[in-house]
């Protein structure tokens, strides 16, 4: 069931019905139900593997919980992982003969992050078998995140999950947002993206450029756009689910871009269950470099497994932007140098600008390997482009633009201004403390705008075939 489908508008007043005929402390359980109908709608097998996954971190948690001999710990936690990562690399990499249920990768993860809490001793130890099951289930977020935590996510339950009134507001100005960003801006994008990476040696140099263009702000808006429904929804339901996209192409670095702004609740995890446990920083500059490549490659591979072997273009995006975070730490030492002999060039506003616009074309050249169906179609585009750089500018006056581009154009043109005013100031906000007037104008603005340049197909979310 897809959020931008005729049967989920059918399906959330139900859910929304039934979460508020229960008692506050019961609540919950109308919410596992909920979770359950929507994952199986489609495809009642998925419900099996999640149940499995399920079962395995129900037993794997209470066996931490009560286990106290540290070797029998340590056996507990590895047959959890090993059981759950195991599937999910099998799934990912091996066909057999049927499509991996969607979403599994993040209630995987989610599953995994509770069996290693629990062994730490940090994941709630009061939280019955149906709360953790809701946990891995909980439907906004099952199909691409957040990967929230459960340490975050499991007292929320004993709260009563009550929705205020301004948390029911907020909600659904971020679900109202979240189809904007999917339904008008990133499927009115794919339709050029997916012509031109469809034919890279025909398209042209200038149809290959604006397509790499436009798959920047495609991805970012069809994924940032799901995790804005996910966290809207939840919402409306009592439960706050962890920020997941901050402005990304305002980032300065590629550090601030993977570390504090892009599918921040994988970043984080991949910190925690494995950049910190290989030793992180601490262990010296040359593990450092190899903890930070393994974190990015390792990235790439969670990417690549898409149920027929391994997409080998993911992999090599891993590793570019591994490739950027190295030159990033290595360069480090200079730039701070640089920046106190230069204090006012290094605060002013065109050098900010200067590093947003570096870190957002290292983003989409890396982004040419994630869209492309080969390596040798990524490098087609990355040569065709490089070849016919000075040109493009002679080029782009004779190159027959159509509605669709200048469409496009538009949308992404209204996305950063809407983004840049957020980046000052939340918009979020600045429409709490506007006159109604305004506030009502501009969700009605927002809904015509859906209505008349929405594409309703039903068109799955990017990520959710990860």
């Amino acid at each position: 069931m897809l959020f931008t489908s005729l049967d989920f508008l059918l399906f959330l007043p139900l859910a929304l019905a039934l979460h508020g005929a229960l008692p506050p402390r019961r609540r919950w359980i109308g919410m596992l139900l909920a979770s359950c109908v929507f994952y199986g709608w489609s495809r009642p097998s998925n419900l099996l593997l999640l149940g499995a996954v399920t079962l395995v971190t129900i037993a794997a948690g209470t066996a931490l919980r009560d286990a106290q001999d540290l070797l029998a710990r340590r056996a507990i936690l590895g047959a959890g992982l090993a059981l759950v990562l195991g599937a999910l690399a099998a799934l990912k990499f091996h066909d057999f003969g049927f499509a991996t249920p969607a979403g599994f990768s993040f209630y995987a993860f989610c599953a995994a992050s509770f069996i290693i809490d629990s062994y730490r001793r940090e994941a709630p130890a009061d939280a019955s078998a149906g709360e953790v099951a809701l946990y891995l289930a909980w439907f906004p977020k099952i199909l691409a995140g957040p990967i929230e935590r459960s340490t975050r996510f499991l007292p929320q339950l004993r709260d009563g999950l009550l929705a205020d009134p301004g948390r029911v507001v907020l909600g659904s100005q971020l679900v109202l947002w979240g189809l904007v960003k999917k339904v008008l801006i990133a499927d009115n994008l794919a339709p050029v993206v997916d012509r031109a990476f469809g034919i890279v040696a025909y398209a042209s140099p200038v149809e290959l450029a604006m397509s790499v263009y436009f798959f920047a702000f495609q991805i970012y808006c069809d994924f940032s756009g799901y995790t804005d429904i996910a966290i809207g929804l939840s919402l409306l339901f009592g439960i706050q689910l962890m920020e997941n996209f901050r402005r990304p192409y305002f980032s300065r670095s590629s550090a601030e871009f993977w570390g504090e702004r892009w599918h921040i609740s994988l970043g984080r995890w991949f910190r925690d269950y494995l950049y910190i446990p290989l030793g992180g920083s601490r262990a010296g500059a040359v593990r450092r470099y190899l903890n930070v490549m393994i974190v990015f490659v390792a990235s790439g591979f969670w990417h690549a497994g898409l149920g027929y072997g391994v997409g080998w273009t993911f992999v090599v995006w891993g590793a570019i932007n591994g490739a950027y975070l190295w030159t990033g730490i290595a360069s480090a030492p200079l730039w701070r140098r640089a920046a106190s002999r230069f204090p006012r060039v290094a605060s002013s506003s065109a050098w900010t600008v200067l590093r947003v616009l570096v870190t957002f074309h290292l983003v989409a050249f890396a982004w040419i390997f994630f869209r492309a169906r080969s390596i040798a179609d990524a490098w087609t585009v990355v040569r065709r482009i490089g070849a016919n750089a000075v040109q493009l500018v002679e080029l782009l006056p004779n190159y027959p633009f159509t509605t669709e581009h200048y469409t496009g154009f538009a949308l992404i043109a209204t996305l950063l201004a809407i983004e840049l005013a957020d980046e000052r100031r939340s918009i979020f906000r600045r429409l709490a403390e506007a006159p109604a007037t305004l506030r009502w104008a501009s969700c009605y603005a927002a809904i015509f705008a859906l209505l008349l340049l929405g594409r309703w197909q039903a068109k799955e979310f990017i990520y959710m075939q990860f």
